[in-house]
């Protein structure tokens, strides 16, 4: 039998140090790999629909938009995709620590998002959203950090507008970030938390058993 094969389109919201944001969220969504091209020709079917050209980001959810981005959150649910996020309150980083930079915690944090869910049985490829132009030191480390892990295969940048599962992860982690900070302006971006929220059954606030897989929030506690 063959080895089952998953990809993890790994994508980061208010990361940076000094942006101003309370959280950083570092998360991925992924799919078996035999099931990637479904998924493609789905979301080319849903963006036909509805008439949508562009790409798929949460920054742009808007009313006239919503009958779209509703069905990609339905969709997400329906299928064997799964989302997993690692969620820390930035205010908790002492850099202060003997050793222990916020670049040192942003890579354990990627290796907390990645180690803990996966199987050594199985392959994996690693897809990362290329920002900005240290984004190549970043994989580098990335690989260092996991080299000793013979199920990663493959660790790759890719751009998010050529991957549709990279838009998605991009669609659940913003609903997320602005469900935390309390935001409520957007009266369609607060119609989609709520049907992530009722499709999850879970809150959005707080970390979800260690063993759900389909939709996995990890918040670090660092006091």
């Amino acid at each position: 039998m063959a080895e089952k094969t998953y990809n993890f389109y790994c994508d980061e919201s208010t990361h940076l140090k000094n942006d101003g944001m309370p959280y950083m969220i570092i998360s991925y969504v992924s799919s078996a790999y035999n099931q990637i091209e479904q998924h493609r020709e789905h979301f080319k079917l849903l963006r036909k629909k509805h008439k949508f050209k562009g790409e798929v980001k949460w920054s742009d959810v808007s009313q006239s938009q919503y009958p779209l981005y509703a069905e990609l959150v339905d969709y997400f649910f329906s299928t064997d995709l799964n989302f997993r996020a690692i969620i820390v309150d930035k205010s908790q980083i002492d850099e202060n620590r003997p050793g222990f930079t916020y670049e040192d915690f942003y890579f354990r944090m990627y290796y907390q998002l990645l180690h803990h869910k996966i199987n050594m049985s199985y392959n994996y490829n690693i897809y990362l959203d290329i920002k900005d132009t240290i984004s190549h030191k970043k994989l580098a480390r990335l690989k260092d950090m996991l080299k000793w892990n013979a199920s990663i295969r493959n660790f790759q940048f890719i751009r998010s507008y050529e991957s549709p599962l990279m838009q998605m992860a991009d669609l659940i982690m913003g609903a997320l970030n602005y469900h935390l900070r309390g935001e409520g302006k957007v009266i369609a971006k607060k119609r989609l938390i709520k049907k992530i929220e009722d499709h999850s059954d879970l809150p959005l606030d707080r970390s979800t058993p260690k063993y759900a897989d389909k939709f996995n929030l990890f918040f670090i506690d660092l006091n």
